[in-house]
């Protein structure tokens, strides 16, 4: 796909993967890890703009980010939950990204054709938020006008992304895709075995 440096990515990877036991972004997923799988498929999508939210584990992470040649930010404060590693990522993005997807650091199912759905869909209408949908369900990752974005610094992180979105329900919409991945995340080891197995 051509490159789009109007778009970005924010990849969520500074959670303690507690439940699975292990570092998630780092699982091998194919021959790739999975934050490497992630990344690649937002590349093929065209967004070179890429930030992934470091935190538990960054010294492990990190080296593989830069041999990636791909940008990080540090959340120390991870513990605190995943909207403040959402605020620092949007933070780091540049003035001039209109737009950005926001994808969890454990979700290496999505397909690259899901994500230039939804662009063909921004650029058709550019503006609110857009949720793939896959028989009904949404899933990740959306695609979020850079309008909202100091909105998303300023909001408390008690209250989280889910209540910011939930106030724009209006400019909202739905693009169904055919990708049960935007539906799947890697929590647990039964979860993680089950996909590598599919």
């Amino acid at each position: 796909m051509p490159a789009r440096p109007d778009l970005a990515a924010v990849i969520l990877a500074a959670g303690r993967s507690s439940r699975m036991g292990t570092f998630k972004p780092l699982l091998p997923f194919g021959p790739e890890s999975v934050i490497e799988r992630i990344i690649l498929t937002v590349r093929k999508a065209g967004v070179e703009t890429i930030r992934v939210v470091v935190g538990w584990s960054a010294d492990r992470l990190i080296p593989v980010l830069e041999r990636h040649g791909v940008a990080y930010v540090s959340n120390d404060r991870f513990d605190e939950g995943m909207y403040v590693s959402i605020q620092s990522g949007v933070q780091s993005l540049p003035a001039d990204v209109v737009a950005f997807f926001l994808l969890p650091g454990d979700m290496p199912l999505v397909q690259s054709a899901t994500l230039t759905r939804l662009i063909a869909e921004w650029d058709r209408r550019p503006r609110g938020i857009l949720y793939p949908c896959h028989e009904g369900r949404r899933g990740h990752p959306p695609l979020i006008a850079g309008a909202y974005i100091p909105e998303i610094l300023q909001e408390a992180p008690s209250a989280g992304l889910r209540a910011l979105l939930a106030r724009h329900a209006e400019d909202a919409h739905s693009i169904e895709v055919s990708d049960p991945g935007i539906l799947v995340d890697l929590d647990t080891p039964e979860e993680y075995r089950q996909r590598l197995s599919s």
